[in-house]
């Protein structure tokens, strides 16, 4: 097994399931929204439930997808989750409610906290309108511009970034930005016949986007450039980024590495918090390849006739290099 957390003490499995929160019980998602609501009532606010959000009077919309998935995923179970709704929804309302960090905060402060922010492309595509600088880099992800806050990330739109400068020279800060992040946590992975990947996981919302820099942060990893055959990665949700430079294993383990890591993301991917791709993809001179497609069944690798002729010409190479 790639992944072996503690089950959370939860209802069965047998249990009748939500039909919005698959990974809740019935009994469970009634619960979760009970205590949604009592949260926005302490703080003085009405809310009408939604399959997957909260509404006020005023028309505003509270995601809570995440929310719920932070709750699936307490060790405690229901007794830790009146705790986090309470603080999550504290939270979401003084960022709602308070200044706008593009009014309040100075040019410098805001240009620190850009970044490029790696999504799946429905994320983006209700308010796609909004959003015309937003970048496909793979099929189903794309890349938009946001701002990292103390606590909160908010995605910038067209009209936000116009102030702010040319948008050529904005994503550059933004990827020098996110570039510089710190490592949180890297752990590397075996697996039977020689399979082997890194996991770099971290609370900030742009672990896994740091994908975009996958160059720099091998370098920052190893103390060494990564070669020139790039690197197998998979970006399951925003909190862990599965990185294996080509170079770093034997030609002949890259097939059973690139199954591992297909059931890695496929793993950390179901019921996550902030879902990004199931996917397996080649980070190639800055471009991603999708390898393994999984579209809610077993996985399909895709045929890309440049990484066919890399595993080929690997095939006899000796001991990899170091990771």
């Amino acid at each position: 097994m790639w992944i072996s957390p503690r089950p959370p003490r939860r209802d069965r499995r047998d249990a009748p399931r939500d039909t919005a929160y698959g990974f809740l019980s019935v009994d469970e998602a009634a619960y979760f929204r009970a205590r949604v609501r009592e949260a926005f009532a302490e703080r003085g606010l009405e809310v009408t439930l939604q399959p997957t959000g909260a509404s006020d009077s005023s028309g505003r919309l509270f995601a809570l997808a995440d929310l719920a998935a932070v709750c699936h995923h307490d060790p405690r179970g229901r007794r830790g989750w009146a705790r986090l709704i309470h603080d999550h929804v504290g939270r979401l309302l003084r960022v709602v409610d308070g200044p706008s960090p593009l009014a309040s905060l100075r040019h410098a402060d805001l240009l620190a906290g850009l970044r490029p922010w790696v999504v799946a492309r429905d994320v983006i595509e209700p308010d796609a309108v909004h959003h015309t600088h937003a970048r496909v880099v793979a099929p189903g992800l794309c890349e938009v511009l946001a701002l990292d806050l103390p606590e909160s990330v908010l995605p910038l739109t067209d009209d936000a970034l116009a102030p702010l400068g040319d948008l050529a020279g904005l994503r550059r800060r933004a990827l020098a930005n996110l570039g510089a992040l710190p490592v949180e946590g890297h752990t590397v992975l075996h697996g039977a016949e020689g399979a082997r990947f890194g996991v770099v996981t971290g609370a900030s919302f742009f672990t896994s986007s740091r994908v975009l820099t996958a160059d720099r942060l091998v370098r920052d990893l190893t103390g060494e450039a990564l070669g020139p055959d790039g690197a197998l990665v998979a970006m399951p949700n925003r909190y862990h980024l599965a990185l294996c430079p080509v170079g770093a294993v034997r030609g002949a383990a890259l097939v059973p590495t690139l199954h591992g890591m297909a059931a890695f993301a496929a793993a950390n991917f179901t019921d996550a918090v902030g879902p990004v791709s199931p996917d397996v993809y080649w980070w190639h001179q800055g471009v991603l390849t999708r390898l393994v497609r999984r579209d809610g069944g077993e996985p399909r690798f895709t045929q890309d006739a440049e990484f066919e002729v890399l595993l080929m010409r690997r095939a006899d190479d000796g001991a990899g290099e170091r990771f």
